[in-house]
């Protein structure tokens, strides 16, 4: 006869997702997503659930100069390049960002 084991309630699954430019992996609401849509725009995705092809950012600055300099998220968004009205969108995002934001998030 088989045994039942006693085990407690399962623990909630949390989706983890890595930020494109330090490769550090955290759950995926403690990261920014930036999205493409189907007409190829780029912005940053406030609410997690937009439609398109996603990339996650830390919130640390360094991070986001490093995605915009290298081309990460035209990588991890499979685009040729960013237009300039996006890298100025996104600029201005990664402008607003500092080191508190970022300890805040750890």
């Amino acid at each position: 006869m088989a045994q039942k084991s006693i085990k407690g309630p399962r623990p909630k699954h949390i989706p983890q997702r890595t930020c494109i430019a330090c490769r550090t992996t955290e759950a995926k609401r403690s990261l920014m997503r930036i999205v493409r849509d189907q007409h190829g725009r780029v912005a940053y995705d406030s609410t997690n659930k937009r439609a398109g092809r996603g990339a996650y950012l830390c919130h640390s600055p360094e991070c986001w100069e490093k995605a915009l300099k290298r081309r990460g998220l035209e990588r991890a968004l499979r685009i040729d390049t960013l237009n300039a009205e996006d890298v100025a969108a996104l600029q201005k995002i990664a402008d607003t960002l500092t080191e508190d934001d970022m300890e805040k998030d750890s």
